[in-house]
């Protein structure tokens, strides 16, 4: 017998700050439709079509079902049969073009003041310094702010799960005659930080050499977390809220007065905004690791780190460890054996999900990874395998060993340039849907793609889609499966092109 469930009533409010947390409970609708949704697209009577393509000389990017053309000038909806025009704006200078884009969407749980910030907007940084927050559908220009007349910034970055992003400068390189000069430049690059849901100035900090010591390489926000890159093959993390509560010498409102200014507005031409985060003294260091590539990412529960040890010898490997006290988890090396068969390493990242796993994915293996552990249990966490896929291979053992005159017996290796050798190329994650899209390269010999449709908590094979055109693997591809809509992207050379399939209902066999 069922358990009874009460009714309880809910009011509005806490329903929309649940669904502004990614609780979906209560947003029965949208789940029972994207479960009709995913059974139709799985059925044998449904199939992907090409409907439309498309080329250009410059960037094609896509997000959340809209295609930009022409540095974000022109924009495609896909949501249509076949993609349409939403608006082209005019040509801009070189000057004036936007260098970056970002697209947000505001919470549902907030009142704000201004009615177009309930609505997506995009935010786009142009080359001369004016950052604009438009309309993703018209785009119209609903705000823009003035950054700065000394400090070139050239690169957007979002901190999500702080409703924050930030706007970076190019780095500052110290010129054969500035050295021959005993001139050393001690700022490497600025930071400027802002709040969304309303647009608002946190502040613009400076990262130079004194405070955070020589050969930073690379500086990024992410979870409320300054991640500061060195040339030495270390990673340092430090908190932006601690700068933020010790540094801050005013704070600033956008289109009000500031004394650093001298009683200027903030963010209006020519003054922009000053720097008013400034750090004299070094903050303490939350974390430190050395690692190759200066990479590192963290995620899982309980919260763990992935790096690959600066050695030679952990080439190849990839360590998962504990961020509370760096201990190795239990089975916490990750290695696949790429050496016989290497066009490119192989890769392993946290799910994009949110469930705490890993995928690692290798040439011919994907590995769906969980991490079993308690935050104070005293025991190391261990990793183990959720499910594994993995592809076609055709190989024939016999026709891999040959045996010389001499009676020496040799084994051929296969290489990935085979068409007839299965490979994985690139993970996408459907989170409607919850469908990963894996693409490989067939087994047909056709140099044709195929995007294989996993189910994301079983790996299990659902249904594959076969790609018109021809992938080859020595340009760059992208490709984005989004509900109904699969776009595959590919850079040949200087050219762009954009290929978008759509479900339909089969084609009849002759």
């Amino acid at each position: 017998m069922a358990p009874h469930r009460s009714k309880r009533v809910v009011n509005a409010a806490e329903l929309l700050n649940r669904r502004s947390r990614g609780i979906r409970d209560n947003g029965t609708l949208i789940r029972h439709n994207m479960k009709v949704l995913r059974a139709v697209l799985l059925q044998d009577s449904r199939e992907f079509i090409k409907v439309w393509s498309k080329t250009s000389k410059s960037t094609i990017m896509y997000e959340n079902g809209k295609l930009y053309f022409e540095n974000y000038l022109n924009c495609y909806s896909c949501v249509h049969s076949e993609p349409r025009v939403l608006y082209k704006l005019p040509k801009r200078s070189k000057v004036e073009k936007y260098e970056d884009a970002l697209l947000c969407q505001s919470p549902l749980d907030k009142p704000l003041a201004s009615p177009s910030d309930h609505k997506p907007s995009l935010l786009a940084l142009a080359a001369n310094n004016w950052l604009y927050r438009l309309s993703p559908e018209t785009g119209r220009e609903l705000q823009r702010v003035y950054l700065s007349a000394n400090i070139k910034f050239r690169y957007l970055g979002w901190d999500d799960s702080q409703e924050m992003f930030y706007v970076k400068s190019v780095q500052n390189k110290d010129t054969p005659l500035a050295r021959q000069a005993g001139i050393a430049q001690n700022t490497v690059l600025h930071l400027a930080i802002f709040h969304v849901f309303p647009l608002q100035i946190l502040g613009i900090m400076e990262i130079n050499k004194k405070v955070f010591g020589n050969g930073v390489t690379d500086v990024v926000l992410s979870q409320g977390v300054i991640a500061v890159s060195y040339n030495i093959k270390s990673v340092k993390l430090y908190s932006f809220e601690h700068i933020l509560q010790r540094c801050l010498t005013e704070k600033l409102t956008l289109g009000k007065h500031s004394s650093l200014l001298g009683g200027k507005t903030v963010g209006d031409a020519p003054f922009g905004i000053p720097v008013n985060i400034q750090i004299t003294d070094c903050p303490p260091v939350l974390f430190e690791v050395s690692c190759s590539n200066n990479g590192i990412q963290i995620g899982g529960y309980p919260w763990h780190f992935i790096y690959t040890p600066p050695h030679k010898k952990h080439n190849g490997t990839h360590h998962i460890c504990s961020l509370k006290d760096s201990t190795l988890a239990t089975d916490g090396i990750q290695n696949m054996d790429c050496s016989s068969m290497l066009l490119e390493s192989d890769r392993i990242s946290f799910h994009p999900d949110d469930s705490g796993r890993l995928i690692h994915v290798g040439p011919t293996t994907i590995n769906v990874l969980k991490i079993l552990g308690e935050p104070d249990s005293g025991v190391p966490s261990k990793i183990v395998k959720d499910f594994s896929m993995t592809t076609q291979q055709n190989i024939n053992p016999t026709s891999q060993v040959t045996v010389t005159s001499s009676g020496r017996t040799v084994k051929r290796r296969f290489h990935l340039d085979d068409p007839n050798q299965e490979t994985f190329f690139t993970v996408e994650y459907e989170d409607e849907l919850d469908l990963l899209a894996v693409v490989t390269n067939g087994v047909e010999g056709e140099g044709k793609a195929h995007v294989r449709l996993h189910d994301n908590l079983s790996g299990q094979l659902l249904r594959t889609v076969v790609l018109d055109e021809p992938w080859d693997e020595t340009y760059r591809h992208e490709l984005f499966f989004d509900k109904d809509t699969i776009v595959h992207i590919e850079q040949k050379n200087t050219n762009y092109c954009c290929h978008v399939y759509k479900l339909t209902a089969a084609r009849k066999k002759d």
